[in-house]
């Protein structure tokens, strides 16, 4: 297998056996070292259906690797497998200005991305903390959210056409570049958000904006829940569309994350805190109806206490108070993480709920509870003091307990990968999970690519 595939990529582009395979770690933010038989670079599409075809003949299970920066162990392997990195398929390969439309390669990172097209006055709304690593590819096979779903939808409403190679090594290339195709069933969908069980995304073709030319920020405190949504409406109507993040954190959250010498620190006595971001097209005009938004919410008892941000660096300080997990992470000897959406009416309930059974535990030392609430999807790092297979089953069984009744989800956006497979029940009826299992049978009937994600 070795010699076939170093025919296929060339010699340098097969790793394996060496100590270089270590920098392909598995989970985010750890040093685990890779389990594989080797690590396979391709450079096209191309030989990427190669190794696909050489891989299926031979029944060799293979697992897709795009920047490494997902937390459900949808990148882990082990010592049967191949893994087949993407990062050296990194070209953009057509910023259409006209059709305001981007086609790269699956392994281009998205702020490299994001800055391309920025260079030609376009703006791809894609928002989180793994952009700097985080490959498109993998964002279209996870359909990725972040900060902007609210106002710009998920990755699957950027996607336009796709060329992905099939666990036969059977290439369907369909990089459209249009908006409206009702020809029949819209095979690309299948793809999105199929955590690569289904194909390895190669290529895509994404929907672009245009650059806006006005952003602004506020991080605002308020006294209750009901303020909050209020608060939303209020910058939802006022703002004309142009409200483009609206980021809640519970106090508990702001505390640990706020920056500890002092800039842009409200009071950290505060119930809640929101980072609100407005984009638009004319300075002047944006800048005072933000202001006279945010004016008027105060006018109404609204808000508590605010900061608006003068200047894009002030904007990004701001932002990332909610964006910089890894301070949170840092504040305990073990986190455990959740990402689950629920209608934003029994939000507030169920965090109350969840953060007193588990602060009734002993080996809990504090839940921090932020999110998009816009869209409904909220985030908890639960921190603890001590970790083990029983421990970590209780606390998924608090957080998880009301999801099927409030028809929630157990994933909002970071995909079921290996860590949820167990909960997909929760979220997914038994004829939703039998035609997931139908697809894959029908395309992967040998169950080699990513086997084991989902379900």
């Amino acid at each position: 297998m070795i010699e076939d595939l170093k025919k296929i990529v060339g010699p340098k582009n097969v790793l394996s056996g060496g100590a270089e395979k270590e920098r392909f770690s598995h989970v985010w933010a750890t040093d685990i070292p890779l389990s594989a038989k080797g690590v396979v670079l391709p450079s096209s599409t191309e030989q990427i259906s190669e190794v696909l075809r050489l891989c299926y003949q031979h029944h060799e299970e293979v697992v897709v690797h795009g920047g490494l920066t997902n937390l459900v162990g949808g990148t882990q392997t082990n010592s049967n497998q191949w893994v087949v990195s993407l990062e050296r398929m990194n070209a953009i390969e057509e910023i259409d200005i006209k059709a305001k439309t981007v086609t790269a390669q699956a392994g281009v990172v998205l702020a490299e991305l994001i800055d391309a097209v920025a260079a030609q006055a376009l703006f791809l709304p894609l928002h989180f903390g793994a952009k700097g690593s985080a490959q498109i590819g993998g964002v279209v096979a996870t359909n990725a959210g972040g900060m902007r779903v609210f106002r710009y939808g998920m990755t699957r409403n950027l996607v336009l056409g796709m060329e992905v190679v099939l666990p036969t090594g059977v290439v369907l290339s369909s990089l459209k570049k249009i908006i409206k195709d009702n020809s029949g069933y819209d095979l690309k969908q299948l793809f999105i958000g199929a955590e690569g069980t289904l194909g390895i995304i190669t290529k895509v073709s994404l929907r672009l904006f245009e650059l806006p030319t006005s952003r602004y920020a506020a991080l605002v405190a308020l006294k209750n829940f009901n303020d909050v949504i209020r608060f939303l409406r209020m910058m939802q109507r006022e703002l004309s569309g142009n409200l483009s993040a609206f980021e809640l954190m519970w106090q508990a959250t702001y505390q640990k994350a706020a920056p500890k010498d002092g800039q842009f620190q409200l009071s950290p006595e505060y119930p809640y805190y929101v980072f609100v971001e407005c984009l638009g097209h004319d300075l002047q005009k944006d800048y005072r109806a933000f202001e006279d938004a945010l004016a008027l919410a105060d006018g109404k008892k609204i808000l508590l206490d605010g900061v608006l941000a003068q200047s894009e660096r002030e904007v990004e300080s701001l932002m990332r108070i909610r964006e910089d997990t890894q301070v949170l992470r840092d504040s305990f000897v073990s986190t455990q993480h959740f990402d689950i959406s629920l209608p934003i009416d029994v939000m507030d309930k169920e965090v109350e709920r969840i953060v007193a059974d588990l602060e009734q535990l002993p080996f809990i030392d504090a839940v921090l509870a932020f999110g998009h609430i816009a869209d409904g999807n909220l985030h908890l790092v639960v921190g603890k003091n001590e970790t083990t297979p029983v421990i970590f089953k209780t606390i998924e069984s608090i957080v998880y307990k009301n999801l099927k009744k409030h028809l929630g989800s157990v994933s909002a956006e970071h995909g079921i990968g290996v860590h949820k497979k167990a909960h997909l029940k929760t979220s997914k009826s038994p004829e939703e999970i039998a035609l997931m299992k139908t697809l894959k049978q029908a395309v992967d009937p040998k169950n080699l690519l990513n086997p084991g994600r989902i379900f």
